[in-house]
């Protein structure tokens, strides 16, 4: 049964070109967020003809703006944040005499792409973590307004002079790191054939061509198996030897797949270049993700043995590299992504895998409720 490449999504359409026609993806960016300062309270008396000693009639002043964050799942790059990086709220406005109240600024909401992790700069500390579309987060906390002569009045103080000035509004520099959502990441050296495989399983159409770092950016695109069954897939640039160091692209990118339930391990089973080794390259790709990420390393990963079509002996070649290589996965596939041999196998039994481990989620987490003894109500049949 051949896998529906209907519903599809591509981050190319989350490209942006600023000069010269250049395609930029933009997943990191640092801005600065200044809340507004709330306004001073009034020192005011009553003063109108034929009441004397009116008494104090100084009103508050007006709360500063905040700044928010909002997760909008129609905005895919930090692109808007590159350019502008200051992004301050008004001062909210002083009290005045006649009981008159200032007004209060308006908030500020900046609208990010769901994945995005903002972290203070300053302390390290995490902020907010936008993983929901409709996810808001308080950035920088406006200033409240100060406190009018108006209450300050009581019993032994009938004519009081005294008001407080308006609080300052939060200031703080944000890192802001984009992690794309999906279910499902893929990792292998540069011509892995990652970029291909994606194209076969999926309606999503990264570049491919014969030469290395075809893929410069991120790619998403969704499999559907069945009508109701689907999940997504993530292409991030191949990794090369020394990439936890800086070499090549795709450590810049390593940071899309923390949020992924399955790696998929892609192997060049049958390189063009007769001194390229395999079983070496597969090693090396594993040494990069443990120096940069152990938690990254120790999610489930599956091999994926590409290229079959260019193989005369097959199963020798997959069982001498499988028995050199040793066990470092838990599954292993063997596919064709040019042709799409192998593939349906393969989405099958990775949509499979996802819904067991959803499956054990909710059961650890109605466990962990009962625990504390929050009551989970079950919907009515």
């Amino acid at each position: 049964m051949a896998v529906s490449t209907i519903g599809a999504v591509d981050t190319r359409a989350a490209l942006y070109p600023p000069y010269g026609g250049l395609m930029k993806f933009i997943d990191e960016s640092r801005i600065e967020v200044i809340a507004g300062n709330g306004g001073n309270g009034a020192a005011s008396f009553r003063r109108e003809k034929y009441i004397a000693k009116g008494g104090p009639d100084g009103g508050d002043g007006g709360s500063g703006g905040s700044v928010y964050a909002l997760a909008d799942r129609n905005i895919n790059t930090l692109v808007d944040y590159r350019y502008a990086r200051l992004h301050r709220a008004k001062n909210g406005e002083s009290g005045r005499g006649a009981d008159c109240y200032g007004k209060g600024a308006d908030d500020v909401t900046l609208r990010m792409p769901v994945g995005t992790v903002i972290s203070d700069l300053n302390s390290g500390e995490i902020v907010a973590d936008l993983a929901r579309d409709g996810q808001k987060a308080l950035l920088a906390r406006g200033g409240k307004g100060g406190l009018g002569n108006l209450h300050f009045k009581s019993s032994t103080n009938r004519a009081p002079r005294q008001c407080t000035p308006g609080e300052e509004g939060e200031r703080r520099e944000l890192q802001l790191e984009l992690k794309v959502l999906a279910d499902v990441g893929l990792l292998g050296m540069p011509n892995a054939g990652k970029s291909t495989f994606i194209r076969a399983v999926s309606a999503a159409r990264p570049k491919v061509a014969d030469y290395p770092f075809t893929t410069l950016h991120p790619n998403l695109g969704v499999v559907r198996v069945s009508t109701e069954k689907s999940f997504v897939i993530a292409d991030i640039p191949g990794l090369i030897e020394g990439a936890a160091e800086g070499a090549g692209l795709g450590h810049q990118f390593l940071r899309h797949l923390a949020r992924t339930r399955l790696l998929l391990h892609l192997v060049d089973i049958a390189p063009l270049n007769p001194e390229t080794d395999p079983v070496h390259e597969a090693r090396a790709i594993l040494n990069e993700l443990k120096k940069y990420d152990m938690e990254l390393y120790n999610k489930p990963r599956w091999l994926v043995l590409n290229k079959l079509d260019l193989l005369e002996d097959k199963e020798e070649k997959i069982a001498a590299f499988l028995r050199e290589f040793g066990n470092h996965h838990a599954r292993h596939f063997a596919i064709s992504a040019i042709n799409g041999e192998g593939c349906s196998t393969l989405t099958y039994a990775i949509m499979e895998h996802l819904e067991q481990a959803a499956r054990q989620e909710a059961e650890t987490a109605a466990a962990g409720a009962q625990e504390t003894g929050i009551a989970i109500v079950q919907p009515l049949s």
